[in-house]
């Protein structure tokens, strides 16, 4: 995969999470997905933290799986 348009969901706390657009995404070798942009570290995520395709309402979660891993190191 190169360089995609992505939307990651980042948790929020209280107030939940939401989605942030401005994302470039690209698949990785060991698994996840690579995300970048010029003001947060570049970093490899779970596929289920991704979207492809613009969310219309930001505040809706996507699908989170039990126990699930938010960032990979």
């Amino acid at each position: 995969m190169k360089h995609e348009k992505a939307w990651v969901w980042f948790k929020g706390g209280i107030k939940g999470g939401s989605w942030v657009e401005g994302f470039l995404a690209s698949s990785c070798d060991e698994g996840g997905v690579i995300i970048e942009r010029s003001d947060f570290v570049t970093c490899r995520v779970p596929e289920w933290r991704v979207s492809f395709q613009e969310i219309k309402d930001k505040k809706i979660p996507p699908e989170i799986p039990n126990d699930c891993i938010w960032k990979y190191i």
